[in-house]
């Protein structure tokens, strides 16, 4: 498996500086600063690429769980909500909200979900995430 990078720059102190950050191959850069990851500031954030990360890996579980049992999607759309919160050890991550949809013809309502929460507990995001925040899911049929 190939191995995946991103980079970031950070000038300046915490309150007044700012950064960039970008992928390895370029995809995804942006710039991001104290107000941007902890009040409502332009620009980007690490919780922010942590919830862009764990939608797509969701989604592209889902998606292959969905498919393994015949039922390949139209399409998964999925939001992730990452919250981070001041607890007795400093900041953390400590919640994800993970919300989809998925346009998935001729599938029941029992199975949907069935196939929903696998991904949630076994895409690799997920997996690497749960240990230290509670993940939570709200599947819906489009």
């Amino acid at each position: 498996m190939p191995i995946r990078s991103a980079s970031a720059r950070w000038e300046g102190n915490l309150t007044e500086g700012s950064g960039t950050v970008k992928t390895g191959k370029g995809g995804l850069q942006g710039n991001y600063s104290f107000k941007s990851r902890f009040e409502e500031g332009e620009g980007t954030n690490p919780e922010e690429l942590i919830a862009a990360a764990h939608a797509g890996c969701f989604s592209m579980a889902f998606s292959k769980g969905l498919a393994d049992e015949g039922h390949t999607p139209t399409s998964v759309e999925t939001t992730a909500k990452v919250h981070m919160d001041k607890t007795d050890g400093g900041f953390g991550v400590t919640r994800i909200e993970l919300e989809t949809v998925g346009d998935v013809p001729g599938i029941d309502e029992a199975t949907f979900q069935k196939l929903a929460e696998s991904a949630k507990e076994n895409c690799p995001i997920s997996r690497l995430l749960s240990p230290g925040a509670q993940i939570s899911l709200v599947a819906k049929l489009a």
